[in-house]
């Protein structure tokens, strides 16, 4: 079975028994963890035809949504005594742009604990909780010190911005020293873990710099500003292809912060859904550099030519 006919039989099945655990979808389907991620992305987050429920259950709430549409029971309604004429009737229209939803240039990151399934099995579910609230409390602080703005607490995962609400010139490089500020906190925090319940943590991240339109999302009641577009599903992409307790980020986001950062280059890379392979890069550590004169001096600089007396002034 391809990917497509996966998510319209799962879709068909969540409409059909509202609530239906993860263990249950790998066992009817044959599915393994990383087809389980994906329909999480795909559901929860893009299509908007579902909810997680303590990392456990997946949650129909698509009713009236995407995918195949339930039957509408239509209510008669009264009889209209005079009807306008042809002349007086307004023409309809399509519905108003919202006014609040912009478009602009955002750093998407996700970041995901590795195994999370395993660990919440092998944990009390209050235990579980309490680790996860750790976790989430450890990067928040990373996140808040580089100005980021988290967007969505998926269950054990963080989809964050850097460049709304609030844009900087050098949102790229506040994502990437989040993410590897993520990684150090987290080898910290499993020092507590480790001593209180025996465990460790991991984490793997993404990251993808392009054009979203970002906005508010969501009906009475609920509503968030999420962004939309190819590039959160690509950063969640890029996530998926993460080793534990590492960072790997597109070459959009690259071009950004180039000499900034040593990278390891992990060739070309194919991801479920986008149209064309995108490069991707594990970024490993901070180059030393600290502004743009030092990164045009490690590219090298073209000699001033007639200059000496101002360089020797210099």
């Amino acid at each position: 079975m391809d990917y497509d006919a996966l998510v319209a039989k799962v879709i068909e099945l969540l409409q059909r028994e509202k609530r239906v655990p993860y263990r249950s979808l790998k066992r009817r389907f044959d599915v393994d963890d990383e087809y389980i991620e994906d329909l999480k992305i795909d559901l929860i987050e893009a299509k908007r035809l579902a909810i997680d429920e303590n990392d456990r259950i997946l949650v129909w709430i698509g009713d009236g949504q995407e995918g195949t549409a339930p039957s509408v029971q239509i209510t008669p309604q009264p009889a209209v005594q005079a009807q306008p004429s042809p002349q007086s009737a307004p023409l309809p229209t399509a519905p108003p742009r919202s006014a609040d939803a912009e478009r602009r240039q955002l750093t998407v990151m996700f970041c995901d604990l590795v195994d999370s399934t395993i660990l919440s099995s092998q944990l009390d579910p209050e235990e579980y909780r309490d680790v996860v609230r750790a976790y989430q409390a450890a990067c928040t602080d990373v996140i808040q010190r580089y100005d980021g703005h988290t967007a969505q607490f998926l269950g054990d995962g963080l989809l964050v911005y850097f460049g709304y609400p609030v844009a900087h010139e050098d949102d790229a490089q506040r994502a990437i020293h989040t993410g590897l500020g993520i990684v150090e906190t987290i080898g910290t925090l499993n020092t507590h873990l480790y001593q209180a319940h025996g465990l460790t943590l991991a984490v793997r991240l993404g990251i993808h710099t392009g054009l979203v339109v970002v906005g508010a999302m969501g009906g009475a009641g609920r509503q968030e500003q999420l962004a939309l577009g190819e590039t959160p599903n690509i950063a969640a992409r890029i996530q998926g292809l993460a080793s534990s307790n590492t960072l790997v980020i597109s070459d959009a986001t690259l071009r950004l912060v180039q000499g900034y950062f040593e990278c390891q280059a992990l060739g070309e890379q194919t991801l479920r859904g986008v149209a064309e392979p995108v490069h991707v890069y594990h970024v490993l550590q901070e180059s030393g550099v600290r502004g743009r004169l030092d990164v045009a001096v490690t590219r090298g600089l073209r000699p001033l030519v007639g200059r000496e007396s101002e360089v020797t002034l210099l």
